[in-house]
């Protein structure tokens, strides 16, 4: 019998060189690159470079986080804060979880973990995010951690000569 992961268990981690291969399985299935700003394949050795140039950057340089969550020792996904602004005390948020641990509620416990860190750590007042109109899971899962939509951006997004319509969503953190 399978076991499912304990979301309690979950935690965020910053990113380890071990992590290159889960992250070159994320980043180069095209299922995900409408989601996101990648719209090619990633090598190993330039996801590698990133992970060694994310380790010890600091977010108020680089404006941005990438944070691993695993269950025991197996990573299940990762939360990015992007787009930090600390003047006005807000930044982006984007989120994976991979394929075979989805719909088991780990994206609502990286999403909490998350807002509590920025909260806590980075005295963040807002988070927001852009989401495909017809991304049915993430529109579910933002809206099952509380964020609101503030906007429609009308034919934003391109994919196979279609354009398409993209959600922002926010919630108020403090």
């Amino acid at each position: 019998m399978k076991r499912e992961p304990n979301t309690s268990a979950l935690w965020l981690r910053a990113m380890e060189p071990e992590d290159v291969d889960a992250i070159y399985e994320w980043e180069n299935d095209p299922s995900v690159w409408n989601d996101s700003a990648a719209h090619q394949p990633f090598s190993r050795h330039e996801l590698a470079r990133f992970i060694e140039e994310c380790r010890g950057a600091d977010i108020y340089s680089c404006r941005q986080l990438r944070l691993m969550a695993d269950v025991g020792r197996e990573a299940v996904g990762c939360v990015d804060i992007f787009d930090f602004e600390p003047h006005h005390r807000r930044a982006g948020v984007g989120i994976i979880v991979a394929k075979r641990h989805r719909r088991k509620g780990l994206g609502l416990s990286m999403l909490t973990q998350l807002e509590d860190f920025a909260r806590r750590h980075l005295c963040l007042h807002q988070l927001h995010c852009t989401i495909a109109a017809d991304n049915e899971a993430s529109l579910a899962l933002f809206g099952k951690a509380g964020y609101r939509r503030c906007g429609t951006l009308s034919e934003w997004l391109l994919d196979n000569g279609r354009w398409s319509d993209a959600l922002t969503f926010q919630k108020i953190i403090e």
